[in-house]
């Protein structure tokens, strides 16, 4: 279990690509809205990032992209420049997060614009929202990182309209060496109809092995590790190779998972030797075979690495 100060910045190690980062993530039920928030400190680059998104059925994609943050003082997550401000701050270690946001975002007629121009118009944007966990936090084997399942509370701003907000979320915390130029990856997390809450994860290692950390929490907050997820993801070539849908195995349970059409929030990620990636997420529906019949909703994150 990580311990309540793990939920504070870390000393940074002396790697140029050593990072810290938050993220939080929230879907409404029906899959009709959802958005996310990172948070990542890179203290050898002498910048941080950081990105809040929002997705709907009427609102299209909003987005605020910022990679040349300056830093926050001491040990807080607060961030102010021209144009954006948000506090992160951990009310109770591992139980309660609260995200602010107010900023101008961008609306993207077309998700995979974020790769390209980004050219859209502006729209004030603002998160009051609550992070209040539903199981315990789960210790990824051997790395420094954490994720926990949560319920998500609070507003919503867009423009002038203000949007309450209740539904399932998931919450992460991870500090170290992240090369998002060397490893793909799928990371998934949701929460199906009968009350299950899951996570995984599947990172490509040298010689076609996987990392794949992942559990399963039940109806009643008890969280159990899986020993196994394995994925297929077919994309769409003619679009950037955004992903159409990834058939998942997650520690038995069959599920495909599928970007909703409003769902796409995707990130181009710029190294500093000039490599590029591609940084997909989507809010997500999943599905189970007919003998089960579930379904359910989250997010998902395909990272597409270019070719060695």
């Amino acid at each position: 279990m990580p311990e309540p100060t793990d939920e504070r910045r870390h000393e940074p190690g002396d790697e140029q690509l050593w990072g810290e980062s938050w993220y939080f993530d929230f879907a409404s039920a029906t899959a009709d809205l959802g958005g996310y928030v990172r948070l990542g400190l890179y203290p050898n680059l002498g910048v941080a990032w950081y990105w809040a998104y929002l997705v709907g059925d009427e609102i299209g994609l909003l987005t605020v992209r910022h990679h040349e943050v300056r830093l926050p003082r001491g040990g807080t997550l607060e961030l102010r420049e021209d144009g954006l401000w948000s506090a992160i701050h951990c009310e109770t270690p591992h139980d309660h997060w609260s995200v602010g946001l107010e900023a101008f975002a961008l609306a993207l007629d077309e998700p995979t614009d974020a790769y390209h121009d980004e050219r859209g118009h502006h729209v004030p944007l603002g998160f009051d929202l609550e992070w209040e966990a539903v199981a315990a936090p789960y210790d990824y084997p051997g790395v420094t990182r954490y994720e926990q399942s949560c319920r998500v509370t609070g507003e919503i701003l867009v423009g002038t309209e203000r949007i309450s907000f209740d539904g399932p979320g998931q919450r992460d915390h991870s500090w170290g060496v992240r090369d998002w130029w060397r490893f793909g990856w799928l990371w998934t997390s949701g929460a199906l109809d009968d009350g299950t809450r899951f996570h995984a994860a599947h990172i490509a290692l040298p010689g076609g092995n996987a990392y794949t950390p992942g559990y399963l929490v039940d109806d009643a907050g008890v969280l159990e590790p899986i020993t196994s997820f394995a994925v297929d993801t077919t994309i769409d070539a003619a679009r950037d190779d955004l992903p159409l849908e990834t058939r998942m195995d997650l520690g038995g349970i069959e599920m495909t998972c599928r970007p909703v059409p409003h769902g796409y929030a995707p990130v181009r990620l710029d190294a500093p030797d000039g490599r590029v990636s591609r940084f997909p997420r989507a809010l997500c529906t999943f599905t189970t075979p007919a003998g089960d019949g579930r379904s359910g909703v989250g997010w998902t994150e395909w990272n597409q690495p270019p070719a060695p």
